[in-house]
């Protein structure tokens, strides 16, 4: 099921980096061809749109650029070795390796501060990684991840690379969410069982999110080049 194209919803994409240097950003848009409607370069920032964006539609979606599910091999004797492999689709960009790892550690902190402070400003809100409990309104808010590298690095724009990789993150989200995943590569934890760290954070953050969802994949994509 898809969001409908008349529906409103804001996707605020997260670029996760380093607050003190200057290297974190957001962007919110609500078409996938528009302008983005604002960007910023603090975590207030986001969770303020996000805020807005829940107030006069009803829904909004945060997609985060870092690592945000982890696969988990069973409890068996033999499965230890599958510890830390990349996930299904990753390609050689592994969410275990170099900066994927960094952006997983910082991506935690950053997001359990967002949704923490989201829950301050709606504490009602019920929260969801899965895409279809929004499409079908049970859940306010999607949670999801942005895959940002190699071929699907955007080009600059004029508030620097770090705003142009967050307006790519939710460009990217709210095309995969009106159009269809076709043409978006697959990540996933499969054939490992999912650890869902957004669903955790959330959790974490006193936000409403199904239990049952920390053992589901969360939303991956990947985005595509952008001219």
């Amino acid at each position: 099921m898809l969001l409908k194209g008349g529906d409103p919803v804001q996707v605020v994409g997260v670029d996760i980096g380093s607050v003190k240097q200057s290297n974190f950003a957001w962007a919110a848009v609500d078409s996938p061809d528009r302008p983005a409607v604002s960007y910023g370069d603090d975590p207030e920032g986001a969770v303020q749109a996000l805020v807005r964006s829940l107030d006069e539609g009803g829904r909004a979606v945060l997609a985060v650029e870092a690592p945000m599910a982890v696969p988990v091999p069973a409890p068996n004797s033999d499965e230890w070795q599958w510890l830390g492999r990349a996930r299904t689709g990753e390609g050689n960009r592994p969410w275990s390796a170099g900066a994927g790892a960094g952006a997983l550690a910082t991506g935690i902190a950053q997001t359990a501060w967002m949704l923490s402070r989201l829950r301050a400003l709606a504490p009602q809100v019920a929260v969801t990684t899965q895409t279809e409990r929004l499409t079908a309104g049970h859940a306010h808010l999607l949670l999801a991840e942005a895959f940002v590298s190699a071929a699907g690095k955007p080009v600059p724009v004029a508030a620097g690379q770090h705003a142009a990789d967050a307006e790519a993150a939710a460009r990217a989200t709210f095309a995969y969410l009106t159009q269809g995943p076709k043409g978006f590569p697959q990540v996933t934890c499969a054939p490992r069982s999912p650890f869902n760290l957004l669903a955790a954070i959330a959790t974490w953050a006193g936000l409403s999110v199904p239990d049952g969802e920390l053992h589901q994949d969360v939303l991956v994509i990947r985005t595509q080049p952008t001219t």
